[in-house]
């Protein structure tokens, strides 16, 4: 294949291309192919363009609902591949495979490459509609993704299975990529501060939860837990990191973030831009999520050498080993989360210990460089690309 390839990311959010695909797109155009990106344009429109990629600013929208408007967003999915023409066509996030893939039907790429990172809210919503939902859009993966030209990349265990037990693909185009990847010069490894050695001298162990300010995070679960933490005298500050999200179902408001700031059980600290530099003086990561693909919150958390708390859920549990790098509990339970929490809040040396190994897993499984590779590879099996690397 002489001709230069050409790839176009379609993803529903700029800010999400920035923050997880970016690393991977840097590294198609370091090979000399053409990138193009197809997303809902926000705030990141300069920085896209800045690194050298087209972007085409597309209506779809993550939050619509509308059933004209909807299929208004696949015809204009299937324009764009249409003038495009691209070698290979990667799509993250549920509702850009189900749409690019039905697009795809008309205007073939020579590759799908179909991201799935996690399931969602509508794979972790008890609703009853909810459950329908599921139903139809299970049946409509299926249709979608398994193809001749199609694969699937998923982020942990569970989601294998998911994706097997559902026959949404064949096992030979269905991959599995643990998480975006981490730059581990960038999230370096940071011993435990020097606020943690002695947990009886009132110096206070701080508690990091960075994430989008949604239920599904387990965000209400952090907040108990940090109430009956001070409630019985344990030295602690509990930090949430990250922004609300109006356009998902669980998002929680500026206002109840306010209120619990105020009453002095944690401190919202809103959006965090230099996270290596956050997780440098904090002492322990928490996430108690309902579900994840693989949490990347947790990964940088884990090369910066920060013990972990999180759900024994779907992503979450893949990132900790029980009582080696941190502590599994069950959704849900903030009770547990709290004694967890206080275990560790009280044994510096554990917590040193666990960090250490979190650093070890990170350098082993989460390294950006052997993600991108992998991406390759993917590329290269499924649309005949020379196999490259970095």
């Amino acid at each position: 294949m002489n001709e230069r390839p050409k790839i176009l990311f379609f993803i529903t959010e700029d800010w999400y291309f920035t923050s997880h695909r970016l690393p991977i797109a840097q590294a198609c155009k370091a090979l000399g192919w053409e990138v193009v990106v197809a997303t809902s344009v926000g705030m990141h429109a300069e920085r896209i363009e800045a690194e050298g990629f087209r972007l085409i600013p597309i209506s779809m929208r993550r939050e619509g609902r509308n059933p004209y408007t909807e299929f208004r967003s696949i015809l204009e999915i299937a324009q764009i591949l249409k003038k495009e023409k691209p070698t290979i066509l990667h799509q993250v996030g549920m509702k850009p495979v189900v749409y690019g893939s039905l697009a795809s039907m008309l205007f073939r790429p020579r590759s799908v490459v179909n991201a799935l990172a996690g399931m969602g809210y509508i794979f972790t919503s008890s609703s009853f509609s909810v459950s329908i939902v599921r139903t139809a859009l299970k049946w409509c993966l299926r249709l979608c993704i398994n193809r001749k030209n199609s694969c699937l990349i998923v982020q942990n265990n569970d989601d294998i299975e998911v994706a097997l037990h559902g026959r949404l693909v064949e096992p030979h185009n269905l991959f599995l990529i643990r998480g975006s990847g981490v730059d581990l010069d960038e999230y370096k490894s940071s011993a435990v501060p020097a606020a943690s050695e002695n947990s009886g001298s009132g110096k206070e162990v701080i508690i990091a939860l960075v994430c989008r300010m949604l239920r599904d995070k387990g965000v209400y679960e952090t907040v108990f837990a940090a109430r009956m933490l001070k409630d019985a005298g344990i030295p602690v500050r509990v930090w949430l990191a990250g922004l609300p999200d109006p356009k998902n179902p669980s998002s929680l408001d500026e206002d109840t973030l306010a209120c619990w700031t105020q009453e002095g059980c944690i401190e919202w600290l809103g959006e965090v831009n230099d996270i290596p530099a956050l997780w440098s003086k904090a002492d322990i990561a928490v996430l108690p999520s309902y579900r994840e693909g693989m949490p990347r919150a947790l990964l940088e958390a884990a090369a910066c050498s920060k013990p972990i708390v999180t759900t024994d859920v779907p992503g979450c549990r893949e990132v900790v080993e029980q009582g080696v790098n941190g502590l599994l509990v069950p959704r849900g339970d903030w009770v547990e989360l709290a004694r967890s929490l206080k275990t560790l809040a009280v044994d510096p040396v554990m917590c040193r210990k666990m960090g250490a190994a979190s650093r070890s897993k990170a350098e082993l499984e989460y390294s950006i460089v052997s993600v991108i590779n992998k991406t390759l590879n993917i590329y290269h099996q499924t649309a005949g690309i020379k196999s490259e690397s970095i």
